[in-house]
């Protein structure tokens, strides 16, 4: 009898070694290398001699140029959620393979099961469950008063080849797979959720896809890092990763996109988590801006390029009296390192000394800053909570700080503007590089460094 063969493999890069190692010498991560079997034979999903694949995917290839390569236009069609469709680039391309990842109740069999009922409208549609049985996916459909409830095709199946066969018999061109660590292949001896198993399950859904034209969502977890749980080469071999999480305050979901082939890599939308399912936020500015009529002092205003939209959100800041010998720095959803840049910049450029003070800084509505032209505003709501002098409401600010103190431009300030003006905003404290030419309906306080910032502050603080 042929010994087994046996690897390890990173959870987290995919890097493989002859035996298993406390730490991955290739990303450096403790405790992530997982032991699995080799298979004994060939997958018999990617042989070119048998299995349940070799039929779908073709008996031969040929090698091309590209300038005979016939180019096809795949319409896309709609996933019944516009916001959705937004942040897939436009809707769903046929033949694609999207995961969508997210904390364990984050609303993912929620959001596409809303999806999958207007897509059976037009579309052979079929619902795979690896976790929850048939009846409760029902009762959950009856629950959100799915749209075409009896279109919708259901099984509970984790046999990525039986998974297949149904969707050749049903003629399916739009399969949800939920979750992708609950399904096999028969070839592989790894439990379900190996790396192993995920990696050639999604390989053959993959492949399957690229052959027939079928389109798979994909569901897939999250480790306790909040990384997609696998090897690494599953988010290669998907077309698009997008990530769903809650707000600090468990209110709203963000569905975020860290790879689309088809599309941008940066969009983001909103929805809310209602009793009748996800309900989506087509004006996220209007609700993160939902503030009091009263001026508080430590509230700045900005605006964030989330994709291809503005979106306007508060960023508060307090300074106390530190009672340590140590000052605390504490931000949430802005970089601390970035924290402590400004505080630097604030006490070298503008003479403003914080170094007995404990500093809070949080971006209202449990929104995560990832850009730089935050730190204007950042900066800003830091020195108004120092003065004890309020900006009013109708100010917007934002711009990137450099360490010698001059204050950068941002992209796409016109489109900020005007967002900033549709939801009321009357003056604004910008770069110089981004005020080129004015806007009707609001006042622009244009600063080239922090002095400048700082004048502009007095000019306008309560």
């Amino acid at each position: 009898m042929a010994k087994t063969k046996r690897a390890y493999v990173c959870s987290d890069c995919g890097a493989d070694f002859p035996r298993w190692q406390g730490q991955c010498s290739a990303c450096a991560a403790w405790n992530t290398i997982t032991e699995f079997t080799i298979p004994k034979t060939k997958s018999a999903l990617g042989s070119a001699n048998g299995g349940a694949a070799s039929s779908y995917a073709g008996s031969s290839t040929k090698v091309q140029t590209l300038s005979d390569v016939e180019s096809k236009d795949l319409p896309r069609f709609s996933s019944g959620i516009s916001e959705l469709d937004r942040v897939l680039g436009g809707g769903i391309v046929p033949g694609s393979v999207l995961l969508l990842c997210g904390d364990p109740g984050a609303g993912k069999s929620t959001l596409l099961l809303q999806s999958i009922g207007a897509v059976a409208e037009s579309r052979q549609a079929l619902y795979v469950s690896g976790e929850e049985s048939i009846h409760q996916i029902s009762q959950r459909a009856k629950r959100l008063a799915t749209p075409n409830i009896d279109k919708i095709q259901v099984v509970a199946e984790t046999s990525v080849e039986q998974i297949l066969n149904h969707v050749v018999e049903q003629k399916v061109s739009f399969v949800i797979i939920d979750s992708i660590q609950t399904m096999t292949v028969a070839h592989n001896e790894s439990a379900a959720g190996s790396p192993s198993q995920v990696k050639e399950s999604a390989a053959a859904l993959t492949r399957f896809a690229k052959t027939e034209g079928v389109t798979f969502m994909i569901v897939g977890h999250i480790n306790k890092d909040s990384n997609v749980a696998g090897p690494m080469q599953l988010i290669h071999i998907v077309d698009g990763l997008f990530a769903l999480s809650s707000t600090s305050d468990e209110k709203f979901r963000v569905l975020r996109t860290s790879k689309n082939r088809f599309g941008a890599d940066s969009e983001s939308c909103f929805f809310a988590m209602t009793e009748t399912g996800m309900k989506q936020v087509k004006n996220p500015s209007a609700i993160f801006l939902s503030r009091s009529n009263k001026n508080h002092a430590g509230s700045v205003c900005t605006t964030l390029w989330e994709g291809t939209r503005p979106l306007l959100v508060e960023i508060q800041a307090l300074c106390n009296q530190s009672m340590t010998e140590v000052p605390r720095r504490l931000s949430v959803g802005y970089d601390s390192n970035r924290l402590a840049m400004s505080i630097a910049v604030l006490a070298r450029h503008g003479g403003v000394m914080l170094s007995d003070m404990d500093i809070f800084v949080n971006c209202v509505g449990g929104i995560r800053i990832e850009e730089t032209s935050a730190d204007l505003s950042v900066l800003l709501a830091i020195f108004s909570s120092f003065k004890n002098a309020p900006i009013p409401q109708d100010v917007l600010v934002f711009g990137e700080i450099g360490l010698n103190g001059d204050i950068r431009p941002s992209a796409n300030g016109v489109e900020r503007i005007r967002e900033a003006a549709k939801q009321g905003f009357t003056r604004a404290i910008i770069p110089k590089a981004n005020a080129s030419r004015p806007l009707p309906g609001i006042e622009i306080m244009a600063v080239e460094d922090l002095q400048e910032a700082l004048a502009a502050f007095e000019r306008v603080a309560v």
